[in-house]
């Protein structure tokens, strides 16, 4: 019924409530389809559609859910401007054959007296963890409810936000949760700059800038690839997007890539990790060092 209800004049079915997504996920079930999930705070831009794509490979079935997630803004982060277009989400969804979005209220996912919250631990603790206390927080807890609520097989996220992947495969080993975490290579423009939802923030001066973000990284994980000692590469790193016009650099690290524990020296797999501002704008990227940083999922 929903593929169908998703070709029908390029709408896509939605549901808005536990029961309703659950009716969905079940009658596919009953009928021997297996299920990925596609989770988003909506902003769609290619890099879902390459979730979408991912999910279509390993399931029968895909569900996108788009839910702006209060709880892992911090206070003077931004939620109020974060950018929301619930029908041009859902048309591009259903142009890359998603099945169903699972579009919750506030009301549907923190329903009043909602008091439980999720400690990642270690895992949440270093990169992005100490620049946004609770984010972490208020990530596990939502992507566990989303799996617990749609009860699929697989669920598929971006490598570029790998700290966050990382966080919430901890979750789904710790928990118990029966659904298979896909992480998906990030996928980036034509000039080396990954795609994501706060490129839409970016004034033109600063998007010829944003790019620099993902050299710097590639060359620092090529130096971590060639076994040397990472401390003044890192330091060169930091002061060659200062000169580019980067206005804060949270972090320029390498980190294993399991644990996400900071090295001097890349000797296991790892990946290059940056966080750098560009005004009102916070960046993230990281890419693998030597080819082979890929965390088991």
């Amino acid at each position: 019924m929903a593929r169908k209800a998703a070709q029908e004049d390029g709408k896509l079915a939605v549901a808005r409530s536990v029961a309703a997504l659950r009716e969905a996920v079940s009658a596919w079930h009953r009928a021997g389809e297996s299920v990925a999930l596609v989770p988003t705070m909506g902003a769609l831009h290619d890099g879902h559609v390459a979730l979408v794509a991912r999910g279509k490979d390993v399931a029968t079935r895909v569900v996108a859910s788009i839910f702006v997630n209060p709880t892992q803004f911090g206070p003077n982060e931004d939620f109020a401007r974060y950018p929301r277009d619930e029908a041009g989400d859902a048309a591009k969804l259903a142009a890359a054959g998603c099945d169903l979005l699972y579009a919750p209220t506030l009301a549907e996912m923190y329903p009043t007296g909602f008091a439980t919250r999720l400690d990642a631990g270690r895992i949440a603790q270093g990169l992005c963890g100490p620049f946004r206390p609770g984010h972490f927080a208020g990530v596990a807890t939502v992507v566990a409810k989303l799996l617990m609520q749609a009860q699929v097989e697989f669920a598929c996220f971006g490598e570029k936000d790998y700290q966050q992947l990382q966080v919430i495969r901890q979750v789904a080993r710790d928990l118990d949760v029966p659904t298979r975490i896909e992480g998906v290579p990030t996928v980036r423009e034509a000039d080396g700059l990954a795609l994501s939802s706060r490129n839409l923030y970016l004034t033109p001066e600063q998007r010829q800038v944003a790019p620099l973000l993902h050299r710097v990284l590639s060359e620092i994980a090529a130096i971590a690839a060639g076994g040397a000692m990472l401390g003044p590469p890192l330091a060169k790193a930091r002061d060659a997007l200062a000169a580019a016009g980067f206005t804060k650099i949270d972090y320029v690290e390498i980190c294993d890539a399991e644990t996400l524990q900071s090295l001097t020296r890349a000797d296991r797999p790892a990946r290059a990790f940056a966080a750098a501002w560009l005004g009102r704008t916070r960046l993230i990227d990281n890419v693998p060092v030597g080819g082979g940083g890929a965390a088991p999922s």
